[in-house]
Order: C-alpha cells, then sequence, then structure tokens
C-alpha cells in the first residue's frame, strides 16, 4: 500500500502545475473565487475541462463529446467565470488585476480547477480505477529502485 501512495503523490504532483507566488490581492480573489463556487460549478468546471482534453487527437477516439457538447459546456463554463469575476468576486478581481496584474486571474482559477479536480478524485468510482493500479505494480522493481535510491530497504 505505501508504494500506491508513492505513485499516486508522483502522479498528483506531475499533474499540477507550478505555484505562482501570490500576493495578498490574489490571496483575496483566490478565496472569494473558491468560497463563491458551488458543488455544480466545480462540475460544470470539471466537465468542460474533460470535453476540452477529450478533443486532442490522442484521446478523441474514447470520447463521445459532441461538438455541440462541447460548445455548450464552453458557454456554460464562461458563464461561470463571467459571473465569478464580474459579480460575485468583482471586488477582489479588479484589486488583483489593478495591484498585481492580469495574471492573478489565471492563478486564481488554477485553485479554483484544483479544488473542482479534488472533488472528482474523491469520486468512489475515479479513486477506484486508481487505486487498481496497485495490482500492476512490481514490487520487487520498486524495493530495488527504493533501495538503490536510498541505500536501505523499503518499510
Amino acid at each position: 500500500m505505501k508504494k500506491l501512495a508513492m505513485i499516486a503523490g508522483a502522479l498528483a504532483l506531475a499533474m499540477q502545475s507550478s505555484a505562482a507566488t501570490a500576493g495578498i490581492y490574489a490571496d483575496d480573489l483566490t478565496r472569494c473565487l473558491v468560497g463563491s463556487t458551488t458543488a455544480s460549478d466545480r462540475i460544470s468546471f470539471v466537465r468542460w475541462v474533460f470535453a476540452a482534453m477529450s478533443a486532442h487527437d490522442a484521446v478523441a477516439s474514447l470520447s463521445t463529446v459532441t461538438p455541440e457538447q462541447r460548445a455548450t459546456m464552453t458557454e456554460e463554463t464562461t458563464n461561470i467565470f463571467q459571473r465569478l469575476i464580474l459579480t460575485d468576486c468583482r471586488e477582489q478581481s479588479s484589486n488583483a488585476i489593478k495591484y498585481e496584474g492580469a495574471g492573478t486571474l489565471a492563478a486564481s482559477f488554477e485553485v479554483v480547477g484544483q479544488v473542482a479536480m479534488g472533488d472528482l478524485m474523491r469520486d468512489p468510482h475515479v479513486a477506484a480505477v486508481f487505486s487498481s493500479m496497485q495490482s500492476y505494480i512490481d514490487e520487487d522493481k520498486w524495493e530495488t529502485f527504493v533501495r538503490d535510491t536510498t541505500g536501505h530497504a523499503p518499510n
């Protein structure tokens, strides 16, 4: 089980982009955005990201998302972004852009995306797929790797 935790941790780190240093206004904006998104908003965001990624040639054949569905999800997500920036978190957005630059919007929405992906990852069906990796792990290779890397056998 420890090996699975190591792999899952490595995958999680690999999937995260590097965190930008945020100032006080970006922090305020991030808190507002996260606090203002509903569970439904986060689901819409995850669905849109999935629909966007499914347009890539490498995975397009695995998805049944139609161009019409993709357009609908894009419109829905755009409306959520606009509501959050222009209404729910207007003051925080304005201050963040004014004092720390427009890049604060992207950095703040990155955190919203991480929260939304966290919701998705906690789903029992999704967790079961990630846990199924355990059945494919070559424990001998991992033990050798840990021993070669640390100089002692894994715990």
